[in-house]
């Protein structure tokens, strides 16, 4: 049995998203939204109108690594 692959990344950024009120895509900002026991919740806004372009939710990394 072949060992589990590691990811080449532990998160990514995003900078554009498609706006559904401009109708194009833009440059978002972050902003965070929640604090949840799970992680924090952002928003990426769009830096034109303010409408959400998305969200996620960033989860701490686990107590014992630096």
């Amino acid at each position: 049995m072949a060992a589990p692959r590691k990811p080449a990344f532990e998160r990514m950024e995003a900078t554009l998203l498609a706006c559904p009120r401009c109708k194009r895509a833009v440059p978002v900002r972050k902003r965070l939204l929640l604090v949840l026991p799970e992680g924090d919740k952002y928003e990426y806004l769009c830096p034109q109108c303010g409408s959400t372009c998305g969200t996620t939710v960033e989860t701490p990394p686990p107590l014992g690594r630096i």
